[in-house]
């Protein structure tokens, strides 16, 4: 396998498996107006998936598709961030994991707008803008939980804390990012991520979480025991009518 069908699906796997997350609170949010933002939410998330998953399995060569590679794959296929793939808990869990992840991926699409791969530079470029607002909406939650009521602003800080230990996987170098000209090394985005999150952190009159394990293996297709369940109901369908057409 390529290094570049490798790189690309990484950055797919960590959109499709957090639109999928996403969807999971649709018709359940707490309000009815968050039903329809964490809908649309989910939606640009997929979209980003289609158009990466559409790519890698172009680099790949082997005439797979995004929806082979989306539901015909093994758990230890994925190569998508643990922090995606972690259960919602609470809204105020969500939020908190929807801020580090959005965060991450508008500093890892704005560097690769500038990429040398001219496909996953234009992915980027229609996808950062979609993140901003992504990145917008955890932070107005995030503050509002946070400098509300005792009760919410200890379930935001627990949805933090919680989420803190998953991390530091979003930022780890390997060899496969040294060598591909046309992939950001996420190591370089770990000093402005912090600085962002943390100036939302503070002003939620939350404390920043530490953590003294960090939990990886995403990458490398060792995930949580909540991914089987999760992969087991996205891909149901096709799986039980495989080649159906509708």
């Amino acid at each position: 396998m390529s290094d570049l069908f490798i790189y690309t699906l990484r950055l797919g796997d960590d959109a499709l498996i957090a639109a999928q997350r996403t969807a999971e609170w649709i018709a359940a949010a707490p309000q009815l107006e968050e039903d329809v933002a964490l809908g649309n939410i989910g939606l640009d998330q997929l979209g980003q998936a289609r158009s990466l998953l559409q790519y890698a399995g172009t680099v790949e060569g082997a005439g797979r598709t995004e929806d082979d590679l989306a539901y015909f794959r093994d758990e230890r296929d994925f190569l998508n961030a643990q922090l995606t793939e972690l259960p919602n808990g609470d809204f105020a869990r969500s939020m908190a994991k929807l801020l580090y992840f959005a965060t991450y991926q508008h500093l890892l699409y704005e560097e690769l707008r500038s990429s040398s791969d001219e496909t996953l530079a234009g992915v980027a470029g229609k996808a950062v803008k979609e993140v901003a607002y992504h990145v917008d909406h955890a932070t107005q939650w995030v503050l509002r939980l946070g400098d509300g009521t005792e009760e919410s602003h200890a379930r935001m800080q627990a949805g933090l804390q919680e989420m803190w230990p998953y991390t530091a996987e979003l930022f780890a170098t390997d060899d496969l990012v040294q060598r591909l000209d046309a992939a950001v090394d996420p190591s370089t985005l770990e000093e402005e991520w912090l600085r962002r999150v943390t100036e939302v952190i503070d002003a939620s009159t939350c404390e920043r979480p530490t953590s003294a394990y960090q939990h990886s293996g995403g990458r490398e297709g060792r995930h949580t025991e909540h991914f089987g369940y999760l992969l087991a109901e996205l891909q149901h369908v096709a799986r039980s009518h495989p080649g159906a057409k509708w």
